[in-house]
Order: C-alpha cells, then structure tokens, then sequence
C-alpha cells in the first residue's frame, strides 16, 4: 500500500483511506457483516485510514468501526468526528464547539469506539456561536490528556483554518473535493499547503456521479439523502451525466474503470492529499485501491480537467439549508 504523511511531520498513512459513513446512514440501508467484512478486508489490503463520525447512525457508525477493528488497533489510523449534534431518534440539533461539549463528545466517542486514543480529532462544522481559538483549545487539551493524538477541521473556511492552527497544529483538513467540485476546496487548499497541513477529499467521486453506474433517484430508497441533493435534480442530472460520459471515455482508453480514473486524478493533485472513498462493498473496496495502479501523466490530466472543467458541474453539494452551514 503507498503511503502519504499527514501533515509535515506526522504519521504515514495509506494513500486512500475508507470512509464509513455510508455503513450506517445516508445512502439507504446497509448490511452490517458486510460492512464489518468490508473495514476488515481494507485492512487485510494496507488501508488503515478509517473515517467515521459521532452523527453518522447516528452513534452507530463508530460502534461498528469499533467493532471491526477490535483485535487490530494497531493497524489503524482512527478518524472521527464531533460537531453535528444529534438527537437519539435522529433528529438534528445544531452544531456545537464549546469546550464542555468537546469534551463530553470525545469521551463518547472514544466509549462506542471502544479505544484508549483518537488518532485524528475533527470539528465536523464550524460553531458560528463559539470563536474557533476556544474550540480548539478544548481539543487541544484532549491531546495532552491523551485521549486524541491529531486534530482537524471539515469545511472550514482558510481564514478559520488559520486561526485554529496558530492555536493548536492542524494535522488535515478534510473537505469534499473531486472532478466535480474543486474550485472551494483549491482555495483551501492553497492555506493547508501554506501551513503543511493534510488535505483529505471526501466524496472524491462525487457522490457516485463518477461511476460507471449512476444511479436514477427515483430509484434510491427514502433514506438515501442524494435523493434530495441538488447535483441528483432533474434538471441537473443529465448535464452532469454527460459529464461523467466524458470521464468514461477517457477511463475506457487508459484500461480503467471511471472511479479509477477521478480517484487517480484526485491522487494527481499532490502528496498532500488523501482520497477518503467511501463504500460499504468488498468489490467497490478492491476497484477503488485499483486507482493506485493508475498511472496520469500530465497530458491525461490536462485532457481529464479539460472534460471536466471546474465549475462546470450543476447543482450544489447540499441543499441550502446545509450549504449555509460550510466553509465558516
């Protein structure tokens, strides 16, 4: 497995890490044994970077992270997140970051988990109620507590991230961040790299709209969110097919398949920047580390972001009650 360092002089980590969320919410429902076998199996294949999150089930995400890697700690680099506040029957609360809350919110976390340490720490969303300089203080003293040994941001804004980082090292960033949506995120982009600070691109195949096998919404079940996301509408969907269609071609070409191809292009950007692709299926694991073996030279990526200009895709990333809620 190829490896990249978090940060400037942090831990190496795999390449491509496993996002988890989808295990238990988001994109309709899930198998657990599979999703069990399927961080196992990463596991067994050098990825050791797992992303989770306290909201995703919610709480159940981190309890089945926690039990498939029980056993094998040490072959994993653990990321999770606090934040987004949730209710027990699901309902959404706000987002939180005073310092009571992180630290009720870690040990938490560390209690579904079950692990002594969080390798990665993240505030999921930004609280516009809370200055950053106090939210991270409190997440730095979990660090000399020992319960957290790294911290990071998600969608925050590079003036946030800067502020943060003078308070405590920031070791990534995470963001989404594909063919598709990319002109955000190279403006944040432009800040980690000016502080050595990881870039980890979640969603880096555009909510499945760089596969080979878009999905129709009208198909999703109730509980696959992408049924209400505005890149799924109508009167989106077929200009970002077209799109996807391009991607396609040129994949065809070079001997891979789409999600290869977006997920090589997002590798291309920099050894600063870890994909973090999400599945919850044994195959779609073994397509998506086949990217690795997918080779870009600088005419494929001229030809790959001339398909698919930045800015070019239709639709934003969430509704907008959501979208109000990044890059804070």
């Amino acid at each position: 497995m190829q490896k990249r360092r978090l940060g400037r002089a942090g831990p190496e980590v795999s390449a491509i890490g496993l996002g988890c969320m989808g295990m238990s919410e988001f994109y309709g429902s899930g198998d657990e044994g599979e999703s069990i076998a399927t961080i196992r199996h990463a596991l067994d294949r050098g990825i050791c970077f797992l992303d989770t999150a306290d909201m995703y089930g919610p709480f159940k995400n981190e309890e089945l992270v926690g039990r498939a890697i029980e056993g094998r700690r040490d072959e994993v680099f653990l990321a999770t997140k606090f934040g987004n506040v949730r209710g027990p029957n699901g309902e959404f609360l706000g987002v939180r970051g005073d310092p009571e809350y992180v630290a009720q919110a870690c040990d938490a976390s560390l209690q579904r988990l079950g692990v002594d340490v969080i390798d990665l720490y993240y505030q999921h969303r930004v609280d516009v109620n809370v200055p950053i300089e106090e939210t991270v203080g409190a997440m730095a003293r979990l660090v000399q507590q020992g319960k957290v040994r790294a911290l990071g941001l998600s969608e925050a804004s590079p003036k946030t991230i800067e502020r943060a980082h003078k308070e405590h090292p920031i070791a990534a960033v995470q963001n989404e961040y594909s063919l598709l949506y990319r002109e955000q995120a190279d403006e944040t982009r432009q800040t980690t790299r000016k502080l050595g600070v990881s870039f980890v691109a979640y969603a880096p195949l555009g909510r499945g709209l760089l596969t080979a096998d878009i999905v129709d919404p009208t198909t999703l079940s109730e509980g696959d969110t992408r049924r209400r996301q505005p890149r799924y509408a109508k009167d989106n969907l077929d200009h970002n097919r077209a799109l996807a269609q391009k991607v396609e071609a040129i994949a065809k070409r070079k001997g891979c398949t789409p999600a290869q191809l977006a997920l090589a292009w997002v590798l291309a950007q920099g050894p600063d920047v870890i994909p973090i692709p999400g599945t919850k299926q044994q195959k779609r694991l073994l397509e998506n580390i086949g990217a690795l073996k997918v080779v870009l030279s600088q005419d494929d990526l001229g030809e790959i972001s001339e398909a698919v200009p930045a800015g070019s895709v239709k639709g934003t990333r969430y509704p907008a009650g959501q979208m109000a809620s990044l890059y804070i």
